[in-house]
This record gives structure tokens, sequence and C-alpha cells, in this order.
């Protein structure tokens, strides 16, 4: 496949990126027709912009649900879907291993340790939210000191030191289940777990969006250097890479972009692992497409996810538990199409 037949295909990811998104924007208990739609957008672009509103041609309510509950959701499913797909794409680029997932130094485990502390503790949303962030930072900045404690700095030794943090983590937020009230606490810990979109506010999306969007132009500039490591870290020695320093750099930018999208919504399973799976089966192995393609395609399968969780039935369902059903069948299909070879 050509350089230029992957650049057309990611151009084509990002307008399917785009149809699906207004098509989501319209979808829901309260159906609100696609030329609305788009003259509610035009309209709000238009008044904040050139001060130059379009004629109304419909009501509050489709106005309120565009812009206040339907937009800053499906921003947010882009934002995560985006980057949990880069994080695992990066992950099992620099560790060389296509069965890793964004989770793998324990941030999503140490994000969940710090949500149930402070739920437990009766904080606010807002709280919550960097709660969770300062609990997944934490524990990968634990997961990286205990390589430089034992002065080994190998890959090996580093994810190992992520399996443990990550398994004292568990056992923490287990402690927390069991001291948690039952009839309050107990389920809004479960229910968080699982990942939801359904209280997010442009607010909350704001708050993280410039950390998550510096992450984006960080992993995507550095995108040909996961090739080099892809390739082992004498031969990117070799090649004039600073192996430590990229690889840091990579694993700062995938913590930032796997903890803000935590503290958003929750833990949310399989996407980091399949979508760069289901990229690079498309696009190549060349990272430099595959990664911008894990993008495109994360943001839209999160947007599809989200859409399913909020119609399929009269409550909203986790999207944990859409990833996990859907995303279970397709890796082992990708595993087959794909012959990887666990050694």
């Amino acid at each position: 496949m050509s350089h230029r037949t992957k650049r057309w295909m990611l151009a084509g990811f990002a307008v399917v990126l785009v149809f699906v998104f207004l098509i989501c924007l319209c979808v829901g208990r309260f159906y609100v027709p696609p030329l609305q739609t788009a003259r509610i957008l035009f309209n709000c672009l238009a008044e904040g912009i050139f001060h130059a509103p379009l004629e109304v041609t419909w009501n509050d309510s489709m106005e309120s649900i565009i812009l206040n509950v339907r937009f800053p959701r499906l921003l947010a499913a882009v934002l995560v879907g985006a980057g949990l797909s880069v994080s695992g794409a990066a992950y099992q680029g620099v560790f060389k291993n296509p069965l890793v997932s964004p989770d793998l130094l324990g941030v999503s485990a140490g994000a969940t340790v710090g949500a149930s502390l402070a739920i437990l503790l009766g904080c606010a949303s807002t709280l919550i939210q960097l709660s969770a962030l300062a609990g997944g930072f934490l524990a990968v900045f634990i997961t990286v000191s205990i390589p430089k404690l034992f002065r080994n700095n190998s890959s090996t030794m580093l994810v190992l030191a992520g399996i443990i943090i990550a398994g004292f983590m568990s056992s923490l937020q287990s402690l927390m289940k069991y001291i948690a009230d039952p009839e309050v606490e107990l389920s809004s810990i479960v229910f968080w777990t699982m990942g939801s979109l359904a209280s997010i506010k442009m607010t909350d999306v704001l708050m993280v969006a410039p950390a998550m969007l510096a992450a984006f132009v960080a992993v995507i500039a550095m995108r040909w250097r996961v090739n080099l490591l892809s390739l082992g870290e004498s031969e990117a020695l070799s090649l004039g890479v600073h192996v430590s320093r990229v690889r840091g750099l990579l694993i700062l930018c995938s913590t930032v972009l796997t903890a803000c999208s935590v503290c958003m919504c929750g833990t949310i399973g399989w996407i980091g692992l399949v979508i760069p799976h289901f990229s690079r089966l498309i696009i190549g192995e060349d990272n430099r497409y595959m990664i911008p393609a894990s993008v495109l395609l994360g943001a839209s399968f999160m947007v599809i996810v989200d859409t399913f969780a909020r119609n399929l039935t009269g409550s909203e369902i986790p999207l944990s538990i859409i990833t996990g059903v859907l995303g279970t069948p397709v890796f082992i299909w990708l595993l087959k199409m794909q012959k990887v070879r666990v050694q």
C-alpha cells in the first residue's frame, strides 16, 4: 500500500468521524432532524464568531439538547476514544508487545482508587474527577520509580512494576468497596468503575481538553520514533534515538491521555487494545499512519458506543459492558487475522 493511499485512507477516516458525530447528535429519545442540528451548530458558530445569527427555525428544547447535553457528551466520547486508542498504540510500540493496553502501568487502577476515595469522602463530581486524575498519575509515578530503585531501567522491569502497582491498587479499591455504604457509596463506586458519560458537562471537557490535545500533538509528532523503538533498544540507539528519553515522554503522554479519559468517564476496557490492532490491520504496521488512524477510529468507535449506551434501553448502559461485549469477539477475530504469536 503506497503512502498516498494511506494518506487518503486517513482523510476518509476523518470524514467518517465527522459524519458519525453529526448523525449521533441527532439520535436519541428526543430526535432532532439533521437539518435542524446543523442549523443549531452553525448558528452557535455564526453568533459567537461573526455575530450574525441565523434565522431561528428550531425550538429551545432542541437547542438545549444539542448544545448542552449531546454535544459535550459526544465531544468527551471523541477525546476518550482517541485518547485510549493512541495510548494503546504508543504502548504497543514502546514495549514491542501487541497485547498491552493503556492500563499497563497501573494508571486506570490508580484513577479508580482516587475516584473511590473521593466518593467515600462525599466529594462533589469535580473533586471526584480531580482525585481520579491524581490517583492515575500517582500510580504511574510509583511504577516508574520502582525500576530506578532497583537500578534496572529495562522495559521488562517497568512492565513488572506496572503489574505490581495495578494489583496493589485493585486491592485498595476492594477495601474501599468493603467499607463503603452499600446503599449509596458502593453503588456509586461500582457505576463509576463501569464507565459512563451520562453526567458529562462542557466544563468537564474543557478541564482536561488542553492537556489531552497537547499529549495528542506530542505523540503524533513522535510517531516515527515509535517505529524505531519497535525495532529494539539497541537498534534504536544505533539510529540516534535517545531511548530512555523518548520512552519516558511517550509514557508521560499516554499517562496523561489515559488518566484524563478515566477521570471523565471512569474505566473503559478493550478500546486501547482492540482499536490499535484494527488500525494496524487496515493501514499497516507503520506507526506514522497507524497512530493517526487509531485516533480517528477510536474516536468514531467511542461515539457509536456511547450512542448505543444511551439509546438501547430505557436506562443508561455502562460503557464497559458494551465495549466488553463487542471487544471480546472482535479481538479474537483480529488475533486470527493478524496471526499474533505470543512468545
